[in-house]
Protein backbone atom coordinates (compact mmCIF):
# COMPACT_ATOMS: atom_id res chain seq x y z
CA UNK A 1 0.00 0.00 0.00
CA UNK A 2 1.86 3.43 -1.18
CA UNK A 3 1.81 5.92 1.54
CA UNK A 4 -0.10 9.22 0.79
CA UNK A 5 2.78 11.60 -0.22
CA UNK A 6 1.36 14.80 1.52
CA UNK A 7 1.11 12.46 5.00
CA UNK A 8 4.55 10.90 4.19
CA UNK A 9 5.98 14.81 4.08
CA UNK A 10 3.96 15.96 7.10
CA UNK A 11 5.78 13.22 9.22
CA UNK A 12 9.08 13.83 7.82
CA UNK A 13 8.94 17.51 8.29
CA UNK A 14 7.19 17.95 11.29
CA UNK A 15 8.84 19.84 13.48
CA UNK A 16 11.04 21.77 10.48
CA UNK A 17 6.71 22.89 9.94
CA UNK A 18 6.19 23.53 13.88
CA UNK A 19 9.58 26.18 14.06
CA UNK A 20 8.38 27.55 11.15
CA UNK A 21 4.69 28.16 12.34
CA UNK A 22 5.91 28.91 15.76
CA UNK A 23 8.45 32.01 14.31
CA UNK A 24 6.14 33.11 11.91
CA UNK A 25 3.69 32.67 15.44
CA UNK A 26 5.92 35.30 17.61
CA UNK A 27 6.63 37.59 14.91
CA UNK A 28 3.07 38.35 14.65
CA UNK A 29 2.59 38.82 18.34
CA UNK A 30 5.52 40.43 18.98
CA UNK A 31 5.51 42.80 15.91
CA UNK A 32 8.19 41.64 14.56
CA UNK A 33 10.54 42.01 17.58
CA UNK A 34 11.87 38.37 17.70
CA UNK A 35 13.69 38.94 13.99
CA UNK A 36 15.07 41.65 14.78
CA UNK A 37 18.99 41.57 14.20
CA UNK A 38 19.31 42.17 18.21
CA UNK A 39 17.18 39.27 19.41
CA UNK A 40 18.33 36.65 16.81
CA UNK A 41 22.17 37.49 18.22
CA UNK A 42 21.00 36.74 22.23
CA UNK A 43 19.29 33.59 20.91
CA UNK A 44 21.82 32.04 19.46
CA UNK A 45 23.98 33.31 22.62
CA UNK A 46 21.40 32.41 25.24
CA UNK A 47 21.06 29.42 23.91
CA UNK A 48 24.76 28.18 22.97
CA UNK A 49 24.86 25.48 25.71
CA UNK A 50 21.49 23.95 24.60
CA UNK A 51 23.35 23.52 21.32
CA UNK A 52 26.71 21.83 22.74
CA UNK A 53 24.79 19.68 25.45
CA UNK A 54 22.07 19.09 22.94
CA UNK A 55 24.41 17.10 20.82
CA UNK A 56 26.24 15.00 23.34
CA UNK A 57 22.89 13.99 25.20
CA UNK A 58 21.93 12.64 21.75
CA UNK A 59 24.71 10.39 21.57
CA UNK A 60 22.92 9.31 25.16
CA UNK A 61 19.42 8.60 23.78
CA UNK A 62 20.72 7.19 20.92
CA UNK A 63 21.86 4.07 23.43
CA UNK A 64 18.12 2.94 24.07
CA UNK A 65 16.20 6.36 25.46
CA UNK A 66 18.82 7.07 28.36
CA UNK A 67 19.81 10.32 29.94
CA UNK A 68 22.41 12.00 31.64
CA UNK A 69 20.79 14.22 34.78
CA UNK A 70 24.16 15.49 36.05
CA UNK A 71 24.75 17.86 32.93
CA UNK A 72 23.52 21.08 34.53
CA UNK A 73 25.51 19.84 37.62
CA UNK A 74 28.77 19.15 36.09
CA UNK A 75 28.49 22.62 33.54
CA UNK A 76 28.31 24.53 36.76
CA UNK A 77 31.11 22.63 38.72
CA UNK A 78 33.58 22.83 35.46
CA UNK A 79 33.11 26.37 35.02
CA UNK A 80 33.78 26.89 38.75
CA UNK A 81 37.07 25.18 38.81
CA UNK A 82 37.91 27.03 35.31
CA UNK A 83 37.16 30.64 36.78
CA UNK A 84 38.51 30.37 40.28
CA UNK A 85 41.96 28.93 38.87
CA UNK A 86 41.92 31.58 36.23
CA UNK A 87 41.42 34.14 39.32
CA UNK A 88 44.39 32.60 41.31
CA UNK A 89 46.84 33.52 38.02
CA UNK A 90 46.62 30.53 36.45
CA UNK A 91 47.14 30.73 32.29
CA UNK A 92 43.90 30.92 30.28
CA UNK A 93 44.68 28.27 28.17
CA UNK A 94 45.65 25.85 31.02
CA UNK A 95 42.82 26.38 32.86
CA UNK A 96 40.67 25.83 29.74
CA UNK A 97 42.21 21.98 29.63
CA UNK A 98 41.72 21.36 33.01
CA UNK A 99 37.34 22.74 32.53
CA UNK A 100 37.37 20.33 29.45
CA UNK A 101 39.63 17.11 31.36
CA UNK A 102 36.98 17.95 34.31
CA UNK A 103 34.17 17.08 32.29
CA UNK A 104 36.22 13.81 30.36
CA UNK A 105 36.95 12.59 34.05
CA UNK A 106 33.46 12.88 35.34
CA UNK A 107 31.55 11.83 32.59
CA UNK A 108 34.47 8.46 32.17
CA UNK A 109 33.31 8.33 36.08
CA UNK A 110 29.65 8.23 35.45
CA UNK A 111 30.08 6.21 32.24
CA UNK A 112 32.12 3.24 34.68
CA UNK A 113 29.28 2.92 36.75
CA UNK A 114 26.88 2.47 34.29
CA UNK A 115 28.75 0.23 31.93
CA UNK A 116 30.84 -1.51 33.83
CA UNK A 117 28.67 -1.84 37.10
CA UNK A 118 25.54 -1.91 35.20
CA UNK A 119 23.75 1.05 37.27
CA UNK A 120 21.09 2.52 35.54
CA UNK A 121 21.81 5.67 33.94
CA UNK A 122 19.07 7.43 35.78
CA UNK A 123 20.27 6.65 39.34
CA UNK A 124 24.18 6.85 38.04
CA UNK A 125 23.55 10.88 36.88
CA UNK A 126 21.24 11.33 39.38
CA UNK A 127 23.62 10.99 42.46
CA UNK A 128 26.08 13.37 39.84
CA UNK A 129 23.71 16.07 39.90
CA UNK A 130 23.56 16.04 43.49
CA UNK A 131 27.20 15.59 44.03
CA UNK A 132 28.61 18.13 41.79
CA UNK A 133 26.02 20.88 42.79
CA UNK A 134 27.09 20.57 46.25
CA UNK A 135 31.25 20.82 45.20
CA UNK A 136 30.19 23.63 42.82
CA UNK A 137 29.22 25.05 46.24
CA UNK A 138 32.24 24.36 47.75
CA UNK A 139 34.50 25.48 44.84
CA UNK A 140 33.21 28.52 45.29
CA UNK A 141 32.13 28.68 48.70
CA UNK A 142 28.48 29.82 47.86
CA UNK A 143 29.64 32.87 46.52
CA UNK A 144 30.17 34.65 42.64
CA UNK A 145 32.88 35.06 41.28
CA UNK A 146 33.89 37.41 38.34
CA UNK A 147 36.39 36.69 35.51
CA UNK A 148 38.92 39.78 35.06
CA UNK A 149 40.72 38.00 31.92
CA UNK A 150 39.42 39.80 29.11
CA UNK A 151 40.86 37.15 26.48
CA UNK A 152 38.52 34.20 27.86
CA UNK A 153 35.65 36.78 27.68
CA UNK A 154 36.60 36.84 23.74
CA UNK A 155 37.16 34.09 22.46
CA UNK A 156 34.67 32.33 24.27
CA UNK A 157 31.45 34.51 23.88
CA UNK A 158 31.44 37.03 26.92
CA UNK A 159 30.89 40.72 26.84
CA UNK A 160 29.74 43.11 24.60
CA UNK A 161 33.44 42.64 22.14
CA UNK A 162 33.32 39.22 21.51
CA UNK A 163 32.24 39.11 18.20
CA UNK A 164 34.42 38.04 14.73
CA UNK A 165 35.98 41.55 13.77
CA UNK A 166 34.87 43.14 10.18
CA UNK A 167 38.01 42.37 8.37
CA UNK A 168 36.49 43.55 4.83
CA UNK A 169 35.70 46.58 6.56
CA UNK A 170 32.10 47.13 6.04
CA UNK A 171 30.13 50.72 7.12
CA UNK A 172 26.78 49.83 8.66
CA UNK A 173 27.00 46.25 7.48
CA UNK A 174 29.46 43.87 9.01
CA UNK A 175 30.71 42.42 4.98
CA UNK A 176 32.94 39.84 6.73
CA UNK A 177 29.63 38.19 8.00
CA UNK A 178 28.36 38.66 4.98
CA UNK A 179 30.81 37.03 3.19
CA UNK A 180 31.28 34.07 5.05
CA UNK A 181 27.11 33.56 4.94
CA UNK A 182 27.66 33.35 1.11
CA UNK A 183 30.52 30.89 1.55
CA UNK A 184 29.08 28.36 3.68
CA UNK A 185 25.82 28.71 1.39
CA UNK A 186 27.33 28.01 -1.63
CA UNK A 187 29.61 25.39 -0.29
CA UNK A 188 25.93 23.44 1.35
CA UNK A 189 24.42 23.64 -1.45
CA UNK A 190 26.82 22.49 -3.80
CA UNK A 191 27.79 19.81 -1.21
CA UNK A 192 24.01 18.49 -0.84
CA UNK A 193 23.69 18.80 -4.15
CA UNK A 194 26.37 16.62 -5.49
CA UNK A 195 25.38 13.53 -2.82
CA UNK A 196 21.72 14.37 -4.43
CA UNK A 197 23.06 12.92 -7.46
CA UNK A 198 25.29 10.63 -6.45
CA UNK A 199 22.59 8.62 -4.37
CA UNK A 200 20.11 8.85 -7.87
CA UNK A 201 22.78 7.44 -9.87
CA UNK A 202 23.59 4.25 -7.25
CA UNK A 203 19.71 4.20 -6.69
CA UNK A 204 19.57 4.45 -3.24
CA UNK A 205 17.06 7.66 -4.03
CA UNK A 206 14.30 7.75 -6.70
CA UNK A 207 14.56 11.47 -7.69
CA UNK A 208 17.10 14.40 -6.18
CA UNK A 209 14.29 16.63 -6.59
CA UNK A 210 13.78 17.08 -2.91
CA UNK A 211 17.34 16.99 -1.51
CA UNK A 212 17.85 19.84 -4.28
CA UNK A 213 15.23 21.76 -3.16
CA UNK A 214 15.58 20.96 0.72
CA UNK A 215 19.59 22.26 0.35
CA UNK A 216 18.40 25.42 -1.79
CA UNK A 217 15.73 26.28 1.21
CA UNK A 218 18.29 25.85 3.77
CA UNK A 219 21.14 27.63 1.91
CA UNK A 220 18.48 30.54 1.51
CA UNK A 221 18.21 29.96 5.65
CA UNK A 222 21.96 30.63 6.23
CA UNK A 223 21.99 33.80 4.42
CA UNK A 224 18.99 35.10 6.07
CA UNK A 225 20.53 34.46 9.17
CA UNK A 226 24.04 35.95 8.36
CA UNK A 227 22.45 38.97 7.08
CA UNK A 228 20.37 39.22 10.30
CA UNK A 229 23.94 38.95 12.22
CA UNK A 230 25.93 41.39 9.41
CA UNK A 231 23.08 44.40 10.67
CA UNK A 232 24.03 44.06 13.81
CA UNK A 233 27.53 43.23 15.21
CA UNK A 234 28.55 39.84 13.19
CA UNK A 235 28.68 36.45 13.74
CA UNK A 236 29.41 36.00 17.81
CA UNK A 237 32.23 33.93 18.48
CA UNK A 238 30.40 31.30 20.42
CA UNK A 239 28.27 31.34 17.36
CA UNK A 240 31.49 29.09 16.14
CA UNK A 241 32.29 27.22 18.98
CA UNK A 242 28.54 25.89 18.19
CA UNK A 243 29.19 24.81 14.64
CA UNK A 244 32.14 23.11 15.32
CA UNK A 245 30.47 20.95 18.21
CA UNK A 246 27.46 20.19 15.55
CA UNK A 247 29.80 19.67 12.99
CA UNK A 248 32.16 17.48 14.32
CA UNK A 249 29.31 14.88 16.32
CA UNK A 250 27.26 15.31 12.62
CA UNK A 251 30.52 13.52 11.48
CA UNK A 252 31.18 10.98 14.23
CA UNK A 253 26.98 9.90 14.45
CA UNK A 254 26.68 9.65 10.12
CA UNK A 255 30.54 8.61 9.29
CA UNK A 256 32.21 6.77 11.68
CA UNK A 257 32.06 3.26 13.39
CA UNK A 258 31.61 4.59 17.00
CA UNK A 259 27.74 6.72 15.54
CA UNK A 260 26.87 3.03 13.76
CA UNK A 261 27.40 1.66 16.76
CA UNK A 262 25.57 3.65 19.22
CA UNK A 263 22.05 3.69 16.53
CA UNK A 264 22.92 -0.23 16.70
CA UNK A 265 22.90 -0.66 20.20
CA UNK A 266 19.96 1.56 20.86
CA UNK A 267 18.21 -0.06 18.07
CA UNK A 268 18.93 -3.75 19.73
CA UNK A 269 21.61 -4.32 22.17
CA UNK A 270 21.62 -8.08 22.22
CA UNK A 271 21.92 -8.28 18.69
CA UNK A 272 24.47 -5.81 18.44
CA UNK A 273 26.69 -8.15 21.11
CA UNK A 274 26.76 -10.97 19.46
CA UNK A 275 27.29 -9.12 15.98
CA UNK A 276 30.92 -8.60 18.31
CA UNK A 277 30.67 -5.13 19.39
CA UNK A 278 31.54 -4.22 22.58
CA UNK A 279 27.87 -2.94 23.60
CA UNK A 280 29.21 -1.71 27.42
CA UNK A 281 32.48 0.50 25.65
CA UNK A 282 29.38 1.72 23.32
CA UNK A 283 27.94 3.25 26.60
CA UNK A 284 31.20 4.13 28.59
CA UNK A 285 31.93 6.24 25.23
CA UNK A 286 28.47 7.86 25.14
CA UNK A 287 28.55 8.84 28.97
CA UNK A 288 32.46 10.39 29.20
CA UNK A 289 31.56 12.33 25.93
CA UNK A 290 28.66 13.89 28.22
CA UNK A 291 31.24 15.12 30.09
CA UNK A 292 33.74 16.53 28.00
CA UNK A 293 30.95 18.27 26.29
CA UNK A 294 29.78 19.44 29.37
CA UNK A 295 32.89 21.15 30.15
CA UNK A 296 32.77 23.17 27.19
CA UNK A 297 29.24 24.03 28.12
CA UNK A 298 30.71 25.20 31.67
CA UNK A 299 33.13 27.16 29.63
CA UNK A 300 30.53 29.18 27.38
CA UNK A 301 28.53 29.40 30.25
CA UNK A 302 30.81 31.47 32.54
CA UNK A 303 32.07 33.38 29.48
CA UNK A 304 28.63 34.15 28.73
CA UNK A 305 27.83 35.55 32.21
CA UNK A 306 31.30 36.96 33.03
CA UNK A 307 31.39 34.84 36.44
CA UNK A 308 30.80 31.94 37.95
CA UNK A 309 27.53 31.01 40.44
CA UNK A 310 26.59 28.26 42.83
CA UNK A 311 23.32 28.21 40.85
CA UNK A 312 24.37 28.33 37.45
CA UNK A 313 23.06 24.84 34.94
CA UNK A 314 20.15 24.52 36.85
CA UNK A 315 17.76 22.77 34.68
CA UNK A 316 20.02 22.81 31.68
CA UNK A 317 19.89 19.07 31.30
CA UNK A 318 16.23 19.22 30.71
CA UNK A 319 16.80 22.16 28.00
CA UNK A 320 19.24 19.37 26.09
CA UNK A 321 16.82 16.43 27.02
CA UNK A 322 14.17 18.52 25.73
CA UNK A 323 16.03 19.90 22.22
CA UNK A 324 16.87 16.02 21.48
CA UNK A 325 13.32 14.82 21.47
CA UNK A 326 11.53 17.47 19.81
CA UNK A 327 14.22 17.14 16.99
CA UNK A 328 12.77 13.80 16.43
CA UNK A 329 15.31 11.63 18.77
CA UNK A 330 13.08 8.30 19.93
CA UNK A 331 12.64 7.30 23.74
CA UNK A 332 13.49 4.07 22.83
CA UNK A 333 16.86 4.59 21.49
CA UNK A 334 18.09 3.97 17.88
CA UNK A 335 17.30 7.17 16.01
CA UNK A 336 18.07 10.87 16.30
CA UNK A 337 20.21 13.37 14.05
CA UNK A 338 22.13 16.17 14.65
CA UNK A 339 20.04 18.39 11.95
CA UNK A 340 16.77 17.05 14.69
CA UNK A 341 19.09 18.89 17.52
CA UNK A 342 19.59 21.81 15.80
CA UNK A 343 15.81 22.08 15.21
CA UNK A 344 15.23 21.41 18.87
CA UNK A 345 17.26 23.65 20.38
CA UNK A 346 16.08 26.60 18.05
CA UNK A 347 12.36 26.15 18.46
CA UNK A 348 12.92 26.05 22.32
CA UNK A 349 15.31 29.08 22.17
CA UNK A 350 12.40 30.50 20.00
CA UNK A 351 9.91 29.69 22.21
CA UNK A 352 11.28 31.17 25.20
CA UNK A 353 12.49 34.10 23.73
CA UNK A 354 9.20 34.66 22.46
CA UNK A 355 7.57 34.39 25.17
CA UNK A 356 10.13 36.83 26.75
CA UNK A 357 9.37 39.44 24.75
CA UNK A 358 5.57 39.31 24.99
CA UNK A 359 6.12 39.63 28.90
CA UNK A 360 4.60 35.94 29.67
CA UNK A 361 5.47 35.11 33.12
CA UNK A 362 8.88 32.14 33.60
CA UNK A 363 6.48 30.15 35.45
CA UNK A 364 3.89 29.28 32.57
CA UNK A 365 6.78 29.61 30.06
CA UNK A 366 7.65 26.34 31.84
CA UNK A 367 4.23 24.89 31.33
CA UNK A 368 4.42 26.04 27.59
CA UNK A 369 7.81 24.21 27.20
CA UNK A 370 6.36 20.65 29.08
CA UNK A 371 3.70 20.58 26.62
CA UNK A 372 5.89 20.84 23.61
CA UNK A 373 8.21 17.99 24.71
CA UNK A 374 5.25 16.09 25.69
CA UNK A 375 3.36 16.73 22.46
CA UNK A 376 6.86 15.60 20.91
CA UNK A 377 7.48 12.10 22.40
CA UNK A 378 3.88 11.47 22.17
CA UNK A 379 4.29 11.89 18.23
CA UNK A 380 7.34 9.31 18.38
CA UNK A 381 5.29 6.76 20.62
CA UNK A 382 2.65 6.68 18.08
CA UNK A 383 4.33 6.64 14.99
CA UNK A 384 6.22 3.69 16.32
CA UNK A 385 2.86 2.17 17.11
CA UNK A 386 1.98 2.74 13.71
CA UNK A 387 4.62 1.47 11.92
CA UNK A 388 4.07 -2.09 14.01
Amino acid sequence: MTANPVSAFFKKYTMIIALVVVAVFFSVTTGGRILYPQNINNLISQNGYVFVLAAGMLLCILTGGNIDLAVGSVVCFTGAVGVVLMERGVNLWLAVLVMLLVGLAIGAFQGFWIAKVYVPAFIATLAGMYAFRGLSNVVLQGYTVTISNEAFLRIFGGGADCYIPDFLGGSGINLTCMAFGVIVAVLFAALQIRRAFVEKRMGIIASAKGDVIRAGIISVLILWLTWKLANYKGIPTVLIWIALVLLIYNYITTKTAIGRYLYAVGGNEKATALSGVNTRNVFFFAYANMGLLAGLAGILNVARATNAQPTFGQGYEMDAIAACFIGRASAYGGTGKISGVIIGATLMGLINQGMSIMGIDSNYQRVVKGIVLLLAVMFDVLSKREKR
